[in-house]
């Protein structure tokens, strides 16, 4: 199962802090019945998420500076895609990647609004996530709990990454409290610690400084041997 079958799975969740689970309707008769629904963007742009969400200090952890390049994987409307942007500047890029083509619209026209010439759209599919190889970072928030296949999704991601590159994984804890999704809808981060050992990553560090979620940063596992190389080689 390809990575975008998996972020066609989209978490509902709201951007309003301090505002409690919200569930936005969700088209029943749509192919892939839990994808955010574009006409609830709004519940993703919440005027303090950069309060609890700390932009800044995830990209830190992922060492993520100007010339990078890296992907946004399961973008939505773009509210982390030109953070990224801002943050990698001209001689970066940004590959904002979405299953869904108004997901990619809203982003297309709010980097043409905010002047940003280093964002790329990717219009996923359910077969191919169509990520470019030698990315320096991928970030994956609040889309790992619809999962389908968690360990096939991690392996694709792994195989776009550079040798040295990062991946980061934000999600909601279990702790309460705080905007996201009902308690149930949440996922432990010692699962997908062991997905990704399954799929080739190594943990790096299990940050906490974020209030409601936690962030996972994990490299390529240099134990591993590359596609392609056998034993004794």
């Amino acid at each position: 199962m390809s990575l975008q079958r998996h972020l066609g799975r989209v978490l509902v969740m709201v951007g309003v802090a301090m505002a409690g689970p919200v569930a936005p309707a969700v088209a029943q008769d749509q192919p892939h019945a839990r994808l955010f629904p574009p006409e609830d963007l709004g519940l993703l742009e919440g005027p303090d998420r950069s309060l609890w969400q700390k932009p800044d200090e995830i990209m830190d952890a992922l060492n993520i500076a100007d010339g990078s390049t890296v992907a946004d994987v399961g973008a939505g409307a773009g509210w982390f895609t030109v953070r990224l942007a801002r943050r990698v500047g001209p001689n970066g890029r940004v590959y904002a990647e979405d299953i869904q083509q108004p997901m990619l619209d809203a982003i297309d026209y709010r980097v043409r609004r905010e002047g940003l010439t280093n964002v790329e759209t990717v219009h996923g599919t359910p077969e191919d996530p169509t990520l470019p190889a030698g990315l320096d970072a991928v970030l994956v928030v609040d889309v790992y709990a619809e999962v389908e296949d968690p360990v096939s999704l991690l392996t694709d991601v792994a195989a776009a990454l550079k040798p040295q590159g990062r991946l980061g994984i934000v999600d909601w804890t279990k702790e309460g409290g705080g905007p996201g999704p009902p308690m149930e809808q949440r996922v432990e981060a010692a699962k997908v610690i062991g997905d990704a050992a399954a799929a080739g990553l190594t943990l790096l560090s299990h940050e906490s400084f974020l209030t409601y979620q936690f962030l996972l940063v994990f490299g390529l596992d240099q134990r591993s041997p590359a596609p392609g190389d056998e034993p004794g080689r």
